[in-house]
């Protein structure tokens, strides 16, 4: 199906420990290396935030399709030439940004499917605070396979933490409301995303178009209007038996009157109120949040309250100080910095390198 067999990736032959000693079948050495500074701390367990539900994501599915446009038909051909396929190594998850690090239960499947035999070893885990420098992890085995495996997984982990450290920074200045991503994830890595966000301290929107209705303007228009929206929706969720949450958007006071004018007269599944750029940027690049607060006032807790346009990590403090449950941010997946990582065997001069670049 992915057009190379794993098991055509990674020869089974018995494993030969490479060392500071010449191998005599290969006369090769391997310097494993360490940095002084740092402590081998207790390992952690590797699962500390569960991924999202999704009834029909295939999590195994997107690794090994990542595995296969890296292997493509031919496999690592310079691994093949120049790595002994029964050696084995140590290496070291090598942090270059200070951040939060996430990703780490997914590396770990990721080694598993390329050889269940490799161990992998934590001294962090998905939620921390890793600084640049830091040794935060290490994976041992057969080095073909660690060296197959290591884009896969550092392209998931950089990812995945840039996320989560961008998450925790937006969660904590936008106190006491939360934050909240959008369906704006990349191309089939929407589970990945949004568990990102999870680990990053921030909640979950809708995993899709399938678990809430969100009634936007489009709805809106093509429906004729609020009410027409609202009523649609509530029949067919009665007429199909569905118990889901009903957000809609508002983009001004008067549709804030009409849905709850609507609420107060029929019986309802909305539960949140969109409150759509409401956040009116300034000259000076401040921001003026007066009609966002004067939406959540009018609507007085009957709803929750979501606010969405104009969120960055500038302005998403104003923001959570005006009352809003929820503040959600197309940015924390769409545009997101990837989060330094690298996986190396010789540390020292990974480090030595990374001081002279300014990345460690």
């Amino acid at each position: 199906m992915f057009g190379i067999s794993f098991s055509q990736l990674v020869a089974p032959t018995s494993p030969l420990i490479a060392s500071s000693r010449c191998c005599s079948r290969n006369k090769l050495v391997v310097k494993m290396t360490a940095v002084t500074n740092v402590k081998h701390e207790k390992l952690i367990e590797s699962v500390v935030v569960k991924p999202p539900v999704h009834p029909t994501y295939d999590l195994k599915g997107v690794i090994q399709l990542a595995l296969s446009e890296d292997a493509g038909d031919k496999g690592d051909v310079t691994c093949l030439a120049t790595i002994p396929t029964e050696m084995e190594v140590e290496a070291y998850f090598l942090a270059k940004d200070d951040g939060i690090v996430a990703g780490i239960a997914l590396a770990e499947m990721i080694f598993k499917e390329v050889d269940p035999t490799l161990k992998v070893e934590w001294f962090r885990k998905d939620g921390d605070n890793v600084v640049r420098g830091l040794k935060f992890g290490k994976v041992h085995g057969r080095a073909h396979s660690i060296v197959v495996a290591e884009r896969v997984v550092l392209n998931f982990m950089q990812r995945m933490s840039g996320i989560a450290t961008l998450t925790k920074a937006m969660a904590d200045a936008a106190h006491p409301a939360c934050i909240l991503e959008t369906r704006k994830t990349a191309p089939a890595l929407r589970l990945v995303d949004k568990w990102a966000v999870l680990i990053g301290g921030g909640q979950n929107h809708r995993m899709g178009l399938f678990d809430m209705v969100m009634i936007k303007d489009n709805h809106i228009s093509i429906a004729g209007g609020v009410s027409n929206a609202l009523k649609s929706v509530d029949v067919y969720l009665k007429k199909n038996n569905l118990q889901m949450g009903v957000e809609v958007e508002t983009r001004t006071f008067e549709e804030i009157h009409e849905v709850l004018n609507y609420a107060s007269e029929n019986e309802t599944s909305l539960s949140r109120i969109m409150l759509d750029n409401m956040v009116v940027p300034q000259p000076d690049g401040d921001i003026d949040v007066s009609m966002l607060k004067q939406a959540v006032e009018l609507i007085n807790g009957k709803f929750e309250t979501e606010a969405s346009g104009n969120v960055t990590l500038e302005t998403v403090h104003k923001i959570g100080q005006t009352g809003v449950t929820y503040i959600s941010s197309g940015a924390l997946t769409h545009s997101v910095k990837a989060l330094d990582i690298s996986l190396k065997i010789d540390t020292e001069l990974a480090l030595e390198v990374g001081r002279r670049t300014k990345r460690a």
